[in-house]
């Protein structure tokens, strides 16, 4: 009976040290590939068109006499108004920006410089830029543009619109590189890891240089960093 007893010990010890080992090494197969990953980047870009045009259109009245050189400003705030009026924009799309007077002598005689912003926002693209290429008729109405030119920026508002579909695509671009690289070192690809969404940048359009806001064409971008789990 003892010997009995004795024979079912050593089974179940036996019993329990194959199925522990198998625990074991179950568990440190389960380790190894959760610490096997490889962390790749996704791209995503869309070609889009600026929906905001904004004008800031400088000009600036100097002379010798205060009021006279106000009146002269004020005419030319005026021509400003009169202009885009007649291209077809409405008055709430024009504002008046800011107006600074600077004082000095020159010689014992007083010098006056008053300087003017007028500002057009529209949504308005194509009749933004018609307006823009025409802007010599403010000079030829005695406006004196600030520095020669005035300012247009192009700017695209609907970002958040289209961020969902973009995070997207570039985590689906990430993954195809993922799997490339399973592919290509025996592995298979799991579940992500860890990830990092890249911030998300509006560029210039078609190799064209300089600042994206300079054209209303433009490319928004972003890039993720996506790490996966491989496994075997």
């Amino acid at each position: 009976m003892t010997a009995n007893r004795t024979i079912i010990a050593a089974l179940i010890l036996a019993l329990g040290i194959v199925v522990g080992g198998f625990l074991l090494g179950d568990g440190l197969k389960r380790a190894r590939l959760a610490d096997r990953s490889v962390e790749v980047r996704g791209l995503a870009e869309r070609d889009v068109t600026a929906d905001l045009a904004t004008w800031t259109i400088q000009f600036t009245g100097q002379g010798t006499d205060f009021n006279t050189v106000k009146a002269d400003t004020a005419q030319m705030a005026d021509s400003v108004r009169a202009f885009l009026r007649e291209q077809g924009f409405p008055s709430d799309a024009v504002t008046t920006e800011g107006l600074s007077v600077n004082q000095w002598m020159n010689g014992g005689i007083p010098n006056v410089q008053v300087r003017q912003s007028i500002r057009l926002n529209t949504s308005d693209i194509a009749a933004a830029r018609r307006a823009y290429a025409a802007q010599g008729a403010l000079l030829d109405r005695g406006v004196a543009l600030e520095g020669g030119a005035p300012s247009m920026v192009y700017s695209f508002t609907r970002l958040t619109d289209l961020k969902p579909e973009m995070i997207a695509e570039a985590t689906r671009d990430a993954r195809a590189a993922a799997e490339q690289f399973a592919k290509d070192s025996g592995a298979g690809v799991g579940g992500i890891k860890s990830a990092r969404q890249g911030y998300f940048s509006i560029e210039p359009r078609d190799g064209a240089v300089g600042q994206a806001t300079e054209s209303p064409s433009q490319k928004v971008r972003v890039v993720t960093s996506v790490d996966f789990y491989l496994t075997d």
